[in-house]
């Protein structure tokens, strides 16, 4: 983050003025993701441009890019994955009763004050995948290898069926 810059701000007055603003946060600084990532380095750096939604409400649109590095789940190396997501999100109270009907996001103000931290990194946490995989896994050694088909080749050549004695049962029933 820019020295002097506000991580807390008004949404209301910030969308009223239609202000862009862009943040870089560091990867290890963000609480929610340090147990997702293999090394706390890297940056995260996100857009902010708010406006006045439809519904008369602040909004704001988020845009982020990272390149986070991940424990990938198959060979559990760590492995570079370049993210970007956007949405676009309303701001409102609890209080607020229209606020399930709107068709965008729904962010929850803290006195009128939202915090860029937490939106960025929220964006973030929703743009990684579930189950991280690398590209190429078998370039670590470490990763299964998987036959193709329903078959798989003994080390005679034979083809081998493993499921075969299940056959045997059936006809028996």
């Amino acid at each position: 983050m820019a020295a002097g810059s506000p991580d807390l701000v008004d949404c209301a007055r910030l969308a009223e003025e239609a202000v862009a603003l862009r943040r870089v946060y560091a990867l290890g600084e963000l609480p929610r993701l340090k147990g997702l990532l293999a090394e706390p380095r890297g940056s995260l750096s996100a857009t902010f441009a708010f406006a006045k939604s439809a519904s008369g409400r602040p909004g704001v649109a988020v845009s982020i890019e990272a390149s986070p590095q991940l424990v990938c789940q198959r060979c559990m190396q760590g492995f570079d994955l370049r993210l970007a997501g956007a949405s676009e999100i309303e701001f409102g109270t609890s209080e607020d009763p229209e606020a399930a009907e709107s068709e965008r996001e729904f962010f929850r103000m803290d006195n009128g004050r939202v915090s860029l931290r937490e939106l960025a990194e929220e964006e973030l946490l929703l743009a990684l995948p579930i189950a991280p995989a690398c590209d190429s896994p078998q370039s670590c050694g470490k990763a299964p290898s998987y036959a193709t088909g329903d078959e798989t080749t003994g080390a005679t050549g034979d083809m081998r069926r493993p499921f075969s004695a299940l056959q045997d049962l059936l006809k028996k029933t």
